[in-house]
């Protein structure tokens, strides 16, 4: 059955007004609150991050390392970041005003939404849950998490550790499935950010757009990493890196790799030593290597297999949601494996005869989450970031730019709408309110009063 951490069974409609009544009582606008909220959530980080991720751990064989800098310190990075920048953020921005209108004053303020849903993934149950919520707080305002059924041992750590640490009349959290789900997403929430794949992203919007709901939605797609100079060994362990943490089961992980085809061979052979200097001669062994969420994406995967040939990996074991770093050549880019974002520890490498041919490629295909570029070339760098569109592009690494506060994160078309990260989150979940006050004193807006004279006429048109 699905439930509300704190109110037993579901009852979409209760859980949200008891959100409004504290965000209507105005308990959640102060910046004291909303510094209170975040040096909380610091802190059930840090005095539970064993727990946690233990979660991690038992839903996705991450290791306590992986856990800790993939999820757990990306959202202490993102509370720490808005700590110290929220005095700026909440600040009136003042705006000049014309002299026509003078005396008056004019200024823009942030001011909260209201009551926000926030959907989290299983790939990331915890980072992609806490992370937009950070922003969420800062904001000012209430919240309902619901973070994946797929990831139950994670659910269940955050359904009890939040109410711990947050304030528990403004931020509920909800378990349960896709019941629990479209429960919510039935109310009218003031707004909805979604993490996951486009087809739940596209029945996120259609129930958000019933009430006329703003939406975030955090998608996925083909990321591309292209290799065409520099360090052919460096930018294997790069990718091999980005690509095989988490079992690859990541939203901005390489999905296929392009270069030329006398580096084919060689990025291959690199890639599979950096597999090897990662996770040893059987990655199965490894503390250091993930699985698979559950069978239905195992079978997924192993089919998608057959798309190319594999020249590195491919041994998998479905009772252990098993699948070895596997790096793929010869793949018709007609085939399923070239279709659909693999979300998986499948690395397809296919040829192309240059940076040209790379970038239009790529512009074939719907816009991705994010694109890399491997080349020791300024002018390379500077014509891949020109013409590929992308969510985001990263030159020489993969991943870790996420790891950037400042760098705000979202997709572009089929990959998302909106983005987060560092300020970007504040404002998503914030109303720019524009604000403009002027004095009864001296009512100077008389000449814009009818009736409109020739004397009048000429001075409008020299005030203007």
């Amino acid at each position: 059955m699905s439930t509300d951490a704190r109110t037993g069974p579901l009852d979409a409609a209760a859980v949200l007004a008891d959100r409004r009544r504290s965000f209507d009582a105005g308990e959640t606008r102060p910046a004291a609150w909303r510094r209170q909220q975040l040096r909380a959530l610091l802190r059930l980080l840090t005095e539970r991050e064993e727990e946690l991720t233990r979660a991690l751990e038992e839903d996705l064989g991450k290791s306590r390392t992986e856990a800790f800098l993939s999820e757990v310190a990306v959202v202490q990075a993102e509370a720490d970041y808005a700590l110290r920048h929220l005095d700026r953020w909440m600040a009136r921005q003042k705006v000049a005003v014309p002299g026509g209108l003078l005396p008056a004053r004019a200024w823009i303020q942030a001011r909260p939404l209201g009551v926000v849903l926030i959907i989290g993934p299983w790939n990331y149950p915890l980072q992609l849950v806490l992370a937009p919520l950070v922003g969420a707080l800062a904001a000012g305002n209430a919240a309902v998490l619901k973070p994946s059924e797929l990831a139950a041992a994670t659910s269940r750590a955050l359904a009890r550790l939040v109410p711990e640490y947050l304030d528990r009349e403004a931020v509920a959290v909800v378990e349960g499935g896709v019941e629990a789900s479209t429960d919510l997403l039935a109310q009218p929430f003031d707004h909805v950010f979604y993490t996951g794949g486009e087809r739940v992203g596209r029945i996120v919007l259609k129930a958000a757009a019933e009430h006329l709901t703003p939406v975030t939605l955090e998608l996925g797609g083909k990321s591309p990493a292209v290799v065409v100079g520099g360090d052919v060994r460096a930018a294997a362990r790069r990718i091999a890196y980005g690509k095989f943490m988490n079992a690859a089961q990541t939203c901005v992980a390489p999905d296929y790799v392009l270069t030329t085809p006398a580096a084919a061979p060689v990025l291959a052979a690199a890639i599979a030593d950096a597999v090897r200097d990662f996770y040893g001669t059987d990655p199965r062994t490894s503390g250091d290597y993930g699985r698979i969420i559950n069978e239905h994406h195992f079978d997924r995967l192993v089919n998608l297999m057959a798309g190319g040939t594999v020249v590195s990996g491919g041994r998998h074991e479905r009772a252990e949601r098993y699948i070895e770093p596997t790096v793929l050549r010869g793949v018709d880019p007609a085939s399923a494996l070239m279709q659909e974002e693999i979300f998986g520890p499948l690395l397809p490498i296919l040829e192309v005869e240059d940076l040209d041919g790379a970038i239009r490629f790529i512009g074939r295909r719907p816009h991705p989450l994010a694109a890399y570029l491997f080349s020791d070339r300024e002018e390379h760098l500077r014509e891949f970031t020109e013409r590929v569109q992308a969510g985001g592009i990263a030159h020489n690494a993969c991943v870790i730019q996420l790891a950037v506060p400042g760098l705000p994160f979202g997709g572009v078309g089929a990959s998302g709408t909106g983005s987060y990260h560092g300020r970007q989150s504040f404002e998503i979940f914030s109303h720019v309110q524009p604000v403009f006050s002027k004095p009864t004193r001296v009512d100077t807006l008389r000449l814009a009063y009818p009736p409109f004279g020739p004397v009048k006429r000429r001075l409008l048109r020299r005030l203007l």
